[in-house]
């Protein structure tokens, strides 16, 4: 297929104007305060608060109740002194009062977090949780204040609700354990406390913290979780702790323990309890799931820098998590070496079988679709991809979703080229992806993008999330082609590995990164209510050139191809990158050197799907 870049009446030497784009007071506030910096990077006046977690956690199988203890070190990098300290506990939205985004069974509730004891700096507080939501501040009696360090202790336990989502209980003797423990919610430099309440919609904002975890759980239970496993010897039988170890260091899959040998109680020490140790650094959150039965498979990649162990737990006879291994040392290889091309930074990986499709760090929650291999494939793909974003960068999911869904969307298309053949991806991605965006018929729901997570439901929320933001990191892959692209990709993620970025970060790096001025695309795609939908008005042929008017009623700057049909039955495709839309994004004319007699035009938006694709044709 032919790429034309400049076959349209559009001077090659022709400038936009520096366009700026809209930004919120507190943002550019920020950016006049040296926190961020408009060439992308963070400002030489950037911080971020950070804590030190030491955690003690334990499980009861029988309760169904988690308990424990955290001794929290604090540190206060902003330039404020803090008054107050924001505590976010998401399980609480089990609680009956909590706000949801819809109905849920009573399976789904539960009474929430319990606070035995509080304690700040050696001083006992007063907390009575009984009436918290899933963020609440403390008032502190003395300011921490800045550059200051505090130590906050505090003892808690709470119920695993019947119905597992996120977190719960899968089975009633498995457990995915998530957002278990009370956290220091983020303080940042653009709105202070993060405030914002979680409902069942809405993902995640935390800090980079360092996690040392010890769980405790029942004779028989295996433990899997977040971080490197500190105590394989004192918690397994020599048997399965060589299989374990061995797996550290297999390309093939190596199965640790089966049902039957879970079940018989071979794995474990005869321990009443066994205490299990993992530690992780500079990571946004930590999780683990534990189960008496669960089929338990393993291996390891090698990567450039390292060897990453892979890992699986689920129910015996999952066709699909029979394959998991496999799967994911496949994608955490290609994820390194391709899209993005940054290396998978962590020591492990583990999928457990639940009902989330849902990502945590260095872990991942997913339903079995035992009789579709190529879209359970794409769910594991798709929750490996967030390991980048919104994990290697700390992307505030609760307001800015399109800035991670978007991006492991994206991924998981690039990556099902690759494992299912490009017709069959584009297929998949047109179907569940794209279709139900252009096709639903309540557009008034259709926002722009940069429109904040929290202000939009229902068909809104995954529209711009997912569909709209993936489409617009593809047009922009199209339009800066893959080697400029990826590098301004890279620029964006080394700017922000490890910190937080917000939209406007990623704007200008990009354009920093590229070297281009794209505040025009950006503008098209995140700040407008355009959609796709091109038509052909008129299509001429004079001598040998080709002249084709094009409206883009729909207004997004998309890639395109042009079928010309020949009187020979011949047909020739063209390709067309968004640059044809730099100038003017609601019409152009396409200008076609031929040499035969044209028959037809037909404009082909691929996955970028048309809305009224009945009147992208013209016959001469």
């Amino acid at each position: 297929m032919k790429r034309i870049i400049l076959g349209v009446l559009l001077l090659a030497s022709w400038q936009l104007p520096a366009q700026e784009l809209y930004m919120p007071r507190n943002i550019k506030k920020a950016y006049e305060n040296g926190t961020r910096d408009l060439s992308g990077a963070p400002g030489k006046n950037y911080w971020q608060n950070k804590g030190v977690y030491n955690v003690e956690v334990k499980v009861d199988a029988n309760s169904k109740t988690v308990s424990g203890k955290e001794t929290i070190v604090y540190t206060n990098n902003s330039p404020n002194a803090l008054n107050d300290l924001a505590i976010r506990f998401v399980n609480n939205l089990h609680k009956p009062q909590a706000p949801r985004s819809g109905i849920v069974s009573k399976d789904f509730l539960s009474s929430g977090l319990h606070i035995k004891s509080f304690v700040v700096s050696g001083e006992k507080y007063t907390v009575n949780s009984d009436n918290w939501g899933t963020v609440e501040k403390v008032k502190l009696n003395t300011a921490l204040k800045s550059k200051a360090k505090a130590e906050v202790k505090i003892e808690w336990e709470y119920p695993l609700s019947v119905q597992s989502g996120r977190e719960g209980q899968i089975d009633p003797e498995t457990f995915y354990v998530a957002y278990s423990f009370p956290r220091i919610s983020v303080y940042d430099d653009y709105n202070g406390w993060d405030m914002l309440p979680h409902s069942d919609r809405q993902e995640f904002y935390n800090d980079f913290n360092d996690y040392s975890f010890a769980i405790t759980a029942p004779k028989n239970y295996v433990v899997w979780a977040t971080g490197d496993f500190l105590n394989p010897e004192t918690v397994l039988q020599p048997e399965y702790l060589k299989r374990y170890k061995s797996s550290l260091k297999s390309d093939k899959v190596i199965r640790i323990a089966n049902e039957h040998e879970m079940k018989s109680g071979k794995v474990t020490k005869p321990n009443k309890w066994n205490t299990w140790k993992f530690k992780a650094g500079h990571i946004t959150d930590f999780c683990f799931a534990l189960s008496n039965h669960y089929v338990w498979d393993g291996a390891s990649v090698q990567l450039k820098t390292k060897r990453a162990s892979v890992q699986a737990g689920y129910k015996n006879g999952a066709k699909d998590f029979e394959h998991y291994v496999e799967w994911m040392r496949y994608n955490l290889d290609w994820f390194s070496k391709n899209w993005p091309g940054v290396e998978y930074p962590y020591n492990v990986m583990t999928a457990i079988q639940g009902y989330a499709d849902m990502e945590y760090p260095m872990m991942i929650n997913d339903t079995s679709i035992p009789d579709d291999f190529q879209d359970a494939r794409l769910t594991a793909d798709h929750e490996i991809a967030h390991t980048y974003f919104p994990f290697y960068m700390g992307i505030n999911e609760t307001r800015y979703a399109f800035m991670d869904e978007g991006w492991a969307t994206t991924l998981e298309y690039l990556i099902g080229i690759d494992e299912n053949g490009e017709a069959k991806a584009r297929e998949f991605y047109k179907n569940f992806r794209v279709k139900r965006w252009i096709n639903d018929p309540s557009a008034e729901q259709d926002q722009p993008i940069i429109t904040m997570s929290t202000q939009v439901s229902g068909a809104g929320y995954g529209n711009n999330s997912y569909v709209k933001a993936s489409l617009s990191y593809l047009a922009l892959k199209d339009y800066l082609g893959d080697e400029l692209f990826k590098k301004a990709l890279h620029h964006y993620m080394n700017n922000w590995n490890g910190k937080h970025p917000i939209p406007w970060d990623y704007f200008n790096s990009m354009n920093t990164g590229s070297g281009k001025n794209l505040n025009w695309f950006f503008n098209n795609w995140f700040y407008t209510n355009n959609y796709i939908d091109l038509k052909v008005t008129n299509a001429a042929q004079k001598n040998d050139l080709l002249t084709v008017n094009v409206e883009n009623a729909g207004g997004f700057a998309i890639p395109f191809d042009a079928e010309i049909g020949y009187d020979d039955g011949t047909v020739e495709k063209l390709h067309f990158s968004p640059a044809v839309w730099e100038k003017d994004q609601k019409r152009m004319v396409l200008t076609v050197p031929i040499k035969k007699k044209v028959k037809s035009v037909q404009l082909d938006g691929g996955i970028f799907m048309d809305y009224t694709p009945a009147d992208n044709l013209k016959t001469l």
